[in-house]
């Protein structure tokens, strides 16, 4: 049977690469200025409703609850700082996306808030992936690793709606060939 973690693991992966397919784009700005607008959008988008609306609601809603159940304090421990962080990337991600206003992109705000969320970001997962997921692996019961599991699609399909995550998928795709060079998933 699965850990409730390997499904935040899994997407995980689909955020790192997005995050280095933002880090591109950020480069490209930062080196020509020039860039289509609306995939910054797309990949501000993709981050607020994958990453954060969808993979952050997991975590927030059951799995560090669950965590909290099994004995992990919140107040002051490492649950505590997740949210901080929660907090502090849905704050780079509001400034990514005012970087853009009536279709013009403010290059050195997009810039330093995509590089800031990218850094945290990256941090922030492989905390997760290295210390918190294991803990919680080892202390949630595994009847509620199960529960985790169900709880997650559930969610998943009522905050992002049917079809979504493919969507993201294929949008995660076609950035990587068109940012990555990288045609292959």
């Amino acid at each position: 049977m699965m850990y409730a973690s390997q499904d935040l693991i899994n997407e995980h992966e689909g955020i790192l690469i997005g995050l280095t397919i933002l880090e591109k784009m950020a480069d490209k700005v930062e080196q020509s200025g020039i860039i289509e607008i609306s995939d910054i959008e797309e990949s501000v988008n993709f981050f607020k409703l994958f990453a954060d609306k969808c993979h952050h609601g997991k975590e927030e809603g059951f799995m560090f609850p669950a965590m909290q159940k099994a004995g992990l304090p919140n107040e002051g421990g490492p649950i505590a700082q997740m949210l901080l962080e929660h907090d502090e990337g849905r704050k780079y991600i509001t400034e990514m996306s005012s970087s853009i206003e009536n279709g013009a992109l403010e290059g050195n705000k997009f810039i330093q808030a995509a590089k800031n969320y990218i850094s945290l970001m990256r941090e922030h997962i492989e905390k997760e992936n290295r210390v918190l997921f294991p803990f919680g692996d080892k202390i949630i019961p595994m009847d509620e690793q199960q529960q985790l599991l169900e709880q997650f699609e559930e969610f998943e399909e009522k905050v992002m709606g049917k079809g979504t995550h493919e969507k993201l998928h294929m949008l995660l795709h076609n950035f990587k060939v068109k940012y990555l060079k990288t045609p292959n998933d």
